[in-house]
């Protein structure tokens, strides 16, 4: 019995112990070094401000040619395919017709032309014997009815002559305007009439070249500023990174697509090396303004606080200090930013590891792009100062 007495005693006096070792306060933690972080300086530099949208290439001038008189085509001068100049000769139609038709009226003309000459003689015969009083008045108003009549007759053969010289032109179909001619269905022999369901040809013009795209409602009015001030900055961004073509805003539409919000627009581009296909679709920036002397920082350096958005930079005794930022305009991995000083050291990577007045070390950014990298929606040549 006193040997259970004993054992109990003794566990007690263990679990007692035990429960005097938990009440203890833990150690301390060793303090640490200064925590490593990765930084950028803030840029500054002038930015273009872009709009970003996506366009649709649009001939200028695109025309069906067709033939205006029936005829059998005589001769093809143009292949499918090829780049014609303004007035180089497309189609020769049969004109044989039509220079008979010429010929007519210009014998018409000649048979008018007699009668006229002999009733004018007869008018000037008339006057002077009316004037010695040998006929009457109702004779000289004969005479001269009658070479009124005649002298119409013979405007209407002039008039006949001009129309059958316009349709002789019509025989030699030319380009209107220099392009690059599309199919050509017909071949020398065919048939050709102004009711023919197919054209001859097209001709669509791509040197210049337009891209039509849409804006937003809100970007209305820097678009017609843009327009006023002489066309602005468009860039024609190709797919599959084949380079960038450089524009004009050239037009501006009136009115607003009360189903979409959006307007019309379209740039005008030199497309001497033909990189522009009309029907293509391409990537637009439209620069609308320039801000001078932006301070530029990159996207992953803003942090999100309570109060707002902040960066974390590195004074001039490495020590970490809050900055209160605004961003003044997005440019895809970078922000212009004001509350911030040009050449500030801004944190990037370890950002999420400071608080303001903690010690840091700087190490080379490896995990965000610093200004200056990257893709941006709206970007400048540097012609600002770099600290």
């Amino acid at each position: 019995m006193n040997n259970k007495l004993l054992g109990a005693l003794a566990a007690v006096s263990l679990l007692v112990a035990g429960c005097g070792k938990s009440d203890a306060p833990p150690a301390a933690p060793a303090a640490g070094g200064p925590v490593s972080v990765g930084t950028v300086r803030a840029e500054q530099r002038d930015v273009e401000v872009t709009l970003d949208a996506t366009g649709t290439v649009a001939s200028l001038n695109s025309v069906e040619v067709r033939p205006q008189v029936a005829a059998v085509v005589e001769k093809v001068h143009v292949r499918e395919g090829q780049f014609v100049r303004a007035g180089e000769p497309l189609f020769t139609l049969d004109s044989r017709a039509v220079q008979t038709d010429v010929a007519k009226a210009q014998a018409q003309l000649q048979r008018d032309l007699a009668p006229l000459a002999d009733a004018e003689r007869n008018l000037a015969r008339s006057k002077e014997l009316f004037a010695q009083n040998f006929v009457s008045r109702v004779a000289v108003d004969t005479n001269q009815t009658l070479v009124d009549a005649q002298r119409a007759a013979v405007a209407a053969d002039r008039a006949a002559i001009e129309a059958a010289r316009v349709n002789l032109s019509y025989t030699r179909i030319a380009a209107p305007y220099a392009g690059r001619a599309g199919l050509v269905p017909v071949a020398p022999g065919s048939f050709v009439s102004p009711n023919a369901t197919a054209p001859l040809v097209t001709i669509t013009q791509l040197d210049p070249i337009a891209v039509a795209f849409s804006l937003p409602q809100r970007n209305l009015s820097d678009a017609l500023q843009t327009l006023r001030s002489g066309g602005g900055r468009v860039t024609a961004v190709l797919p599959e990174g084949r380079g960038t073509l450089h524009g004009k805003l050239h037009f501006v539409d009136n009115v607003v697509d009360a189903s979409s919000g959006a307007v019309k627009v379209k740039a005008l581009f030199d497309n001497p090396d033909e990189k522009l296909w009309p029907g293509a679709f391409v990537g637009v920036r439209l620069a609308v303004q320039t801000l001078k002397g932006a301070i530029v920082v990159p996207q992953a350096a803003i942090v999100q606080g309570a109060r707002g958005k902040v960066v974390f930079v590195v004074d001039a005794g490495n020590k970490v200090a809050s900055r209160p930022v605004d961003v003044v305009q997005p440019l895809g991995q970078e922000a212009v930013v004001t509350g911030v000083q040009a050449g500030e050291r801004i944190i990037v990577d370890g950002r999420q590891n400071v608080r303001p007045g903690l010690a840091v070390v700087e190490r080379a950014s490896g995990g965000a792009s610093g200004p200056g990298q990257g893709r941006r929606s709206a970007s400048s040549p540097g012609t600002g100062t770099s600290p």
